[in-house]
């Protein structure tokens, strides 16, 4: 059974007595053991904590299939979201129902035991369909997700906790229900309003809460998620410092802040409605759910995936059930010639309305320019300040990619001289040469290898970025998939600038110091990129050269001009 009955709610939590702890680590040594990813760990810490109650456990077959097709559990009661622990194939023929199986974090450290009821391969395509609208992976990236980061089998099972997973980082903020619930009594508050988000918050957030806070005579519990961070994502630690400084904004005793290791999972008005669940279990009795509440595409200029107010309308047709009250969130926006915010629905066409989108309050933030009051609060700005300061005090990282003898190694090496000469940052060069010799001596030329070999790169470039240095990488990197995946990695810390060197085939060949392409065209060598192996030519580069009648010199000016233009040297 994956669910308890409601005479259980107020069990605090699914962890053993610590007597039971010491029995249950001595029969983990005989049993099949599993180390949870970080999505795992996020499902894992919310039911053992009891944020995900009823559940007790990852879902069996019969609740999942409930789910999946009437968002309730087999048992009736409303559910709209799979709770399933997913393994390898590896793992799954050797699991038996009724063995435990030791769950443990990354780092090998034991948190709970999970005995085993079933084991089942789902039909993951049936599943994003029911859950996101779609199985197509270029049309909602919840789906993509499912398809591309989750184990082809399901385990279902009771879980007994013996520690939750462990944060050294904002203790204080990471409260369970259980003590939230404690807060909540302790103050005195009986109408308590859930708001979570993932992003930072700003003037026009304050209105729109305190909106909705008010209509509903509730006091507030600001719960944003503490999970796993986007590409596009600001760092976890600069976000928790803005919604500390946001907070401070409000009315004395009106809002307690918490914080909730929750996957996102990006699947619209189901979406809404198990986040509602959450916070009933969190004590809260009111839940604000935006118009594209969960919707993929939220906050930019794409087109919202599901229906505006779907999400509104389905928590509101089960607040009954579910035992908490929804509260419809409006949009608000500054209107300069009355000088304060209102609801867009009570705008009126003489109006004059301001607005700063996110990409421009980026922009601002690079380009040191002034982040007007009305927009949102100095203590926040501060915080943004310190995550994305001017460009020129950034660190950025310059990829340069193409074809062998297209001058990526000289154009790498000029420019590291010229920054050296500059002294306003470290300067490292991660020639392709020299990496494949000191980091990748070990991997062939397959095209799995090759992106393992950029994806090191990418990791090493994010580093140096994320530290405020430059790094300047040079390898052939024939696939986009791999300079996508080191976009990813490097745009959260800082600059990335690609460069793709387009000289001709013909004309590196002519070039062809190393004798790579003589030796293809003679069959002595295979796999060589341009020959018997594709190059990918980048779709949208920052910077295109072709150094067929261009001096190294000429090609480094190029580079330098643009790097100037956009800010990163002066």
């Amino acid at each position: 059974m994956s669910t308890e009955n409601t005479a259980n709610f107020y069990s605090e939590n699914l962890l053993v007595h610590f007597r039971r702890i010491e029995r249950l680590k001595e029969e983990a040594s005989a049993c099949l053991s599993m180390d949870l990813n970080q999505r795992q760990l996020c499902d894992l810490e919310l039911l053992l904590n009891r944020a995900f109650y009823p559940l007790v456990g990852f879902m069996n077959r019969d609740d999942y299939e409930s789910v999946l097709d009437n968002m309730r559990l087999a048992d009736g009661t409303v559910w709209p979201m799979p709770v399933c622990l997913d393994v390898p194939e590896s793992m799954a023929r050797k699991l038996q129902s009724g063995e435990p199986v030791a769950l443990r974090d990354q780092e090998g450290f034991m948190l709970a035991v999970l005995t085993v009821q079933e084991v089942w391969m789902p039909d993951l395509d049936r599943h994003a369909r029911a859950v996101y609208g779609t199985s197509r992976p270029d049309k909602h990236p919840g789906g993509a997700k499912l398809l591309q980061e989750v184990h082809p089998w399901f385990v279902g099972g009771t879980l007994e906790g013996l520690h939750l997973p462990l944060h050294y980082d904002f203790a204080d903020l990471r409260t369970s229900p259980a003590q939230t619930h404690r807060i909540f009594t302790q103050r005195g508050w009986r109408n308590v309003a859930g708001f979570q988000t993932e992003r930072h918050l700003h003037c026009a957030h304050r209105e729109m809460i305190l909106r909705g806070a008010r209509e509903a005579g509730a006091n507030l519990f600001i719960h944003p998620v503490a999970g796993r961070a986007g590409p596009n994502d600001l760092d976890h630690f600069t976000l928790v410092r803005c919604y500390q400084e946001f907070i401070t904004n409000f009315p004395r005793n009106m809002v307690q802040l918490g914080l909730i290791p929750l996957e996102r999972r990006l699947a619209g008005p189901r979406q809404a409605l198990f986040e509602a669940i959450i916070r009933r279990n969190y004590g809260c009795t009111h839940y604000m759910v935006s118009q594209d509440h969960g919707d993929p595409f939220a906050g930019d200029s794409r087109e919202r995936f599901y229906p505006l107010g779907a999400a509104q309308e389905l928590t509101k047709s089960l607040e009954n059930e579910i035992d908490i009250k929804m509260i419809p969130l409006q949009k608000m926006v500054y209107v300069e010639d009355k000088a304060q915010y209102f609801p867009v629905s009570l705008v009126e066409s003489d109006m004059k309305i301001k607005e700063i989108s996110s990409a421009e309050l980026k922009r601002r933030l690079e380009f040191d320019l002034e982040i007007p009051e009305w927009f949102s609060f100095p203590g926040v700005v501060q915080e943004l300040k310190k995550a994305y300061p001017p460009r020129h005090r950034q660190g950025f990282t310059v990829f340069i990619t193409g074809l062998s003898g297209a001058g990526k190694s000289t154009l790498a090496k000029v420019l590291y001289v010229r920054f050296m000469e500059m002294r306003e940052r470290p300067v490292t060069l991660l020639d392709g040469d020299i990496v494949r010799k000191n980091l990748s001596s070990e991997l062939d030329f397959t095209r799995s290898h090759r992106n393992l070999n950029v994806q090191r790169i990418g990791f090493v470039a994010s580093e140096i970025t994320k530290n405020r240095g430059i790094a300047i990488c040079a390898p052939i990197a024939p696939y986009e998939e791999s300079r996508s995946l080191v976009r990813d990695m490097i745009t959260p810390y800082g600059g990335f600038v690609e460069i793709f060197m387009s000289t001709p085939l013909e004309v590196c060949e002519q070039r062809d110091r190393k004798g790579i392409y003589a030796k293809a065209r003679s069959g002595v060598m295979k796999g060589v990129t341009g020959i018997d192996d594709p190059y990918e030519p980048p779709g949208n580069p920052e910077i295109t050269i072709d150094t067929t009648d261009l001096t190294p010199t000429e090609a480094a000016q190029e580079v330098f001009l643009f790097l100037e233009e956009q800010g990163y040297i002066r």
